[in-house]
């Protein structure tokens, strides 16, 4: 047997199995992923979290065919979406791009059950686009509660599902008369603009905020950006990108932007891989590896893991970056899958939550980064692992090699 077909049936071995017993203490209301909603004791909500968990299911049922999978997502997704395409819990005027992650999943729900009501929540998630509110120079805010800010994580909740709302609905004719715009255009300039605003020219690395008003204390007075480059944000972004590529590209109409997100992609792949210790994974603060209390984060290196190794099936990336892709997954797999005290498989080491102001502490420091909750089996982890596990088997050929 080749060795990457082994190490395909290892790694399934592994997560298969593993992500059979998370779906299986699950449900809508009470999500074993979800360690914020967990350790919060609330209601559970619709969330990014949730969304990112029913993304890595749905990939695996499209890659295996497994039905238990599909089921899942429908009924899981569907307990929040009613019959009229109104989303429980969802408030449109919170103005919070992590909303529109989940709405990502509606595009394949509806294809596959054909239910009008998913169809409907389309429309209403793309209209929140069209108000949301932005900067002087088109960025959406990340929240209507941070204002004038930008965030790396932004991107990826919301232009994958942007595009493909603008390229599938639109093309054929599944859209309400109500939404404004073509928003092509819109997408990949937001993306250019994070490119201008957030790239640090001696690294090729991204901040993970920008303030467009340079008033938050976080923010640089000069750039108006914070001050660190963390992993988790940029993996968010490296993936959104990759996402975002893989709609446009064989658009003819579009190509002068695919070749410009391109460059920014593959530079920031060539940027990260210096960075990527030994074991495969990379650092939460991820160009200071020596600074103490500096540890190697699960979430991050798994969204790196699958932006490269998508970005290398699409050839976006060249045969290094697709192999430094390998070796993260099969770091994740070897290093961080593992049992615990109780004799179960776990997902280990991954960033609970990190963001910039709202409170006073998220100062965007390197002290403020190493001291958020670090938990296993959280959905930031496991579904960016999904993901680079399909990746993975897409460009091996699947499971059975």
């Amino acid at each position: 047997m080749p060795q990457e077909t082994q190490q395909q049936q290892d790694a399934a071995a592994l997560l298969l199995p593993y992500v059979d017993t998370v779906l299986e203490n699950s449900d809508a209301g009470h999500p074993y992923w979800n360690r914020e909603v967990i350790r919060s004791g609330e209601e559970n909500r619709w969330n990014y979290i949730d969304g990112c968990m029913i993304r890595g299911i749905l990939e695996l049922y499209s890659i295996t065919g497994k039905e238990k999978y599909l089921t899942f997502a429908d009924r899981y997704v569907g307990d929040f979406v009613q019959e009229g395409g109104s989303v429980r819990t969802y408030c449109l005027e919170d103005y919070t791009l992590d909303n529109i992650n989940g709405a990502r999943n509606l595009f394949l729900l509806y294809e596959k059950t054909g239910k009008e009501k998913y169809r409907k929540a389309m429309d209403l998630f793309r209209s929140q686009l069209d108000t949301q509110p932005r900067t002087f120079e088109g960025s959406f805010w990340h929240k209507k509660i941070y204002p004038d800010q930008v965030w790396l994580d932004g991107i990826y909740m919301a232009m994958p599902f942007y595009a493909q709302y603008e390229v599938v609905c639109r093309r054929c004719g599944m859209v309400s008369r109500s939404i404004k715009g073509t928003g092509i255009e819109d997408v990949c300039r937001q993306i250019e603009l994070v490119g201008e605003r957030m790239r640090d020219p001696k690294t090729g690395l991204y901040y993970h905020g920008y303030d467009a008003s340079r008033r938050m204390y976080w923010a640089d007075k000069e750039t108006g950006c914070s001050s660190c480059f963390w992993l988790r944000a940029i993996g968010w972004f490296i993936l959104g990108l990759a996402d975002v590529l893989e709609i446009l590209m064989d658009l003819p109409e579009y190509q002068a932007h695919v070749t410009k997100i391109g460059t920014m992609f593959r530079d920031l792949a060539g940027a990260l891989v210096p960075y990527q210790d030994p074991s495969g994974l990379f650092y939460q603060l991820v160009d200071q590896k020596d600074l103490p209390g500096n540890y190697l984060e699960s979430s991050g290196s798994a969204l790196v893991a699958a932006a490269l190794l998508k970005g290398a099936r699409l050839g976006f990336l060249d045969d290094d970056l697709k192999k430094a892709g390998e070796r993260c997954f099969e770091g994740l797999v070897r290093e961080r899958l593992t049992k615990g005290e109780d004799n179960e498989l776990h997902l280990t080491g991954i960033c609970l939550v990190a963001g910039l102001g709202g409170v006073t502490h998220r100062d965007g420091s390197p002290a403020y980064y190493l001291s958020e909750p670090v938990v296993d089996d959280d959905a930031k982890g496991i579904g960016p692992l999904l993901l680079a596990f399909t990746e993975r088997l897409r460009t091996e050929g699947g499971l059975n090699g």
